[in-house]
């Protein structure tokens, strides 16, 4: 959606899915005078009339992507303000790479007052070579966007490489940017004058994807999910293989979970792609709380990131802290509790933790699980879960069972 702005033509998205920081990134571009509408899973953007280089402060507040639009809009207008970003508290999450960034191709950035501002000397960014000191996600799609309008070529060093990076340069790319080894720790941008129309569809969420494996894992039950590119969830499908789930791909965008009643216990540490995504961390910790032995869980990428470890000992768990580790030791059964979800992915956490514990879970703070998560209570009734919301509440009573789908 932050890329559709370096195009002054209709773009149209498939393959969205209803999530809040969907909604909530439609109200920042509408704020930039694009015209959105949506048809089911299709989104569909005119950003002829982008005028506006002010994102609104209580929007951006609520929803880290948000600070991904200063590349596209500093590209499009030559002059962006956009507040410092916002979403779930765990950790700092800084902007520095993407201003130092911004700075090389050649923009004037002033950090005051909570606001980014970034003007471009010239007529237009020029090309440049990046060295990221770390392979952001956010800092190198930022930095890609930016350099698609820019004069002359650009490299980015030590970039992300994850699947989520690739798909917005296939996207640019689909528009006629001329961008390079996306996926690799190299990206190489040529930039051009303007961008065209696009029709594209969005990969598959791999961390939904990830969850719902995790969810039969823990319930021994076995589910097949589709579609899935297999290949972006590696990491994911060696460690359940490793706790003892098996997990197979009988057709290529498939992927089934062959569940164990034997959980053996493993260790974690998160790392950029194609390291353990640390979004699948929260998940895999709740799965690990019922496998038999000792495990240790150490998360690399954001230092607030193990809040959730009180709420799964609150249902029986048994996880000690030190610093960025979690040293946990397998129990026979969780236990129903009322928790509270502290992030997004901690809520997922807490609802498969729910789907395995004996008793009833309450869960609270479903505003996490609305950011990322497409109507995950359905789909799992839908899979024989007895699951349901009330005022704001996820209740997962007792007996909870996942059949096979």
């Amino acid at each position: 959606m932050a890329g559709s702005l370096l195009c002054s033509e209709d773009c149209r998205l498939s393959n969205v899915p209803q999530l809040v920081d969907i909604q909530r990134m439609g109200q920042i571009l509408s704020a930039f005078g694009v015209k959105l509408q949506r048809r089911g899973e299709v989104l569909e953007l005119n950003t002829s009339h982008l005028h506006q280089s002010d994102a609104p402060y209580e929007l951006v507040s609520q929803l880290r992507a948000s600070f991904f639009v200063i590349g596209a809009v500093l590209g499009r207008l030559g002059t962006a303000r956009i507040p410092l970003p916002g979403g779930c508290a765990i950790g700092a999450r800084p902007v520095e790479l993407h201003v130092r960034g911004l700075q090389t191709l050649g923009a004037h950035v002033e950090i005051a007052h909570g606001v980014v501002h970034a003007v471009v000397k010239g007529d237009r960014l020029k090309g440049a070579k990046i060295y990221l000191d770390y392979p952001s996600v956010g800092a190198t799609e930022t930095l890609m966007m930016a350099a698609t309008l820019a004069e002359g070529e650009t490299i980015i060093d030590n970039a992300a490489q994850e699947p989520e990076v690739i798909d917005l340069a296939h996207f640019c790319q689909a528009m006629g940017a001329n961008i390079q080894g996306a996926g690799t720790k190299r990206i190489v941008i040529k930039g051009v004058t303007s961008l065209h129309a696009v029709d594209y569809a969005i990969i598959p969420d791999r961390v939904e994807a990830a969850t719902f494996l995790v969810a039969g894992a823990i319930t021994h039950s076995e589910i097949t999910i589709a579609p899935v590119i297999p290949e972006h969830l590696i990491a994911a499908i060696n460690k359940l293989q490793a706790i003892g789930a098996k997990v197979v791909s009988d057709t290529p965008d498939s992927l089934r979970i062959i569940p164990s009643y034997h959980l053996l216990g493993t260790d974690i540490e998160t790392q950029p792609y194609p390291g353990f995504p640390t979004d699948m961390q929260a998940q895999f910790m709740a799965l690990l709380t019922v496998s038999e032995g000792d495990s240790v869980v150490t998360e690399t990428v954001f230092e607030n990131r193990l809040r959730h470890v009180a709420e799964l000992n609150r249902m029986g768990a048994d996880i000690r802290v030190r610093g960025n580790n979690a040293i946990i030791r397998g129990v026979s059964h969780l236990s129903g509790a009322p928790v509270l979800a502290t992030d997004l992915r901690a809520s997922a956490a807490l609802v498969i933790a729910g789907l395995a514990a004996e008793g009833k879970t309450i869960i609270q703070g479903l505003h996490h699980l609305d950011r990322g998560y497409d109507d995950l209570e359905g789909k799992l009734r839908q899979l024989g879960a007895k699951i349901q919301r009330t005022s704001g509440e996820t209740v997962i009573p007792a007996s909870t069972v996942i059949t096979h789908s």
